[in-house]
């Protein structure tokens, strides 16, 4: 089992000693870390501080080096988001530091993305992602986003503010197996519910994985309303959608 003097980068042992409260996540991010070469983890600790220059920088130099793009978008890009989104979620950082690091792992992907898609590496799957009707929060949604187009999703952003119409339009347009929608609002909770209700009216509830997430939703609230999973934060929903996409796949073998 990996340690924390593991972790060759000191930037990133004082991020986990300082921010990561959950043994769960203190334990996954040190495995990850650890396991990765002392470069990416420069990289993640430059997107970590919201370096824009850096991060852009160093995974040019990456490239350049030999480096294969999946490794810089794997080990360094997607597990530094991983680190802010646990620090998002806890309150440790707030909208402003969650802009620049989402810029600083923009900087990197746009690197990485046209070798990803000349290379013909087949994306996991489609999902469709949206805030719903009434709020207009999406800086987690965003987060979310970001994450799963960089472990490999098409990802249709819908926006804020989305009707039952809108999330069942996209979903049959684009032919997505997995719908994700968020909330940040109690007074806008109800609306998942509804959309999910306008699913089974349309016939269609068989036909695709719904989550959900948001600050104020719960496990349960999420069980209530007929979902079929919950993610407590931007990790959590890229592992589900991951779920979701495996099982597609052993449906469809």
């Amino acid at each position: 089992m990996a340690e924390l003097a593991d972790i060759e980068n000191e930037f990133i042992r004082d991020e986990i000693e300082e921010f990561l409260e959950r043994p769960d996540e203190i334990a996954r991010t040190i495995e990850t870390f650890a396991n990765t070469a002392p470069e990416m983890q420069t990289i993640a600790a430059a997107l970590i501080d919201g370096d824009n220059d850096a991060v852009d920088e160093l995974t040019k130099e990456a490239l350049g080096s030999g480096t294969e793009a999946l490794e810089i978008m794997d080990d360094g890009l997607i597990s530094g988001m991983g680190v802010v989104g646990i620090k998002f979620r806890e309150n440790f950082i707030f909208v402003p530091e969650v802009l620049a690091c989402a810029r600083a792992m923009k900087a990197g992907m746009a690197y990485i993305e046209p070798i990803l898609s000349a290379s013909g590496v087949d994306p996991i799957g489609t999902v469709i992602m949206g805030t719903v009707k009434g709020d207009l929060h999406d800086i987690g949604k965003n987060l979310c986003i970001m994450m799963l187009r960089g472990a490999g999703f098409v990802v249709h952003d819908l926006g804020v503010d989305t009707s039952d119409d809108e999330f069942i339009e996209a979903v049959e347009e684009h032919d997505a197996k997995v719908l994700g929608m968020s909330a940040l609002l109690t007074t806008t909770m109800p609306n998942m519910g509804k959309t999910i209700e306008a699913f089974i009216d349309e016939d269609l509830r068989e036909d695709v994985k719904i989550m959900v997430g948001g600050a104020p939703v719960t496990q349960e609230f999420a069980d209530d309303m007929g979902a079929d999973g919950y993610g407590k934060d931007a990790l959590a929903c890229v592992e589900l959608a991951k779920k979701f996409a495996e099982e597609e796949d052993e449906e469809e073998f």
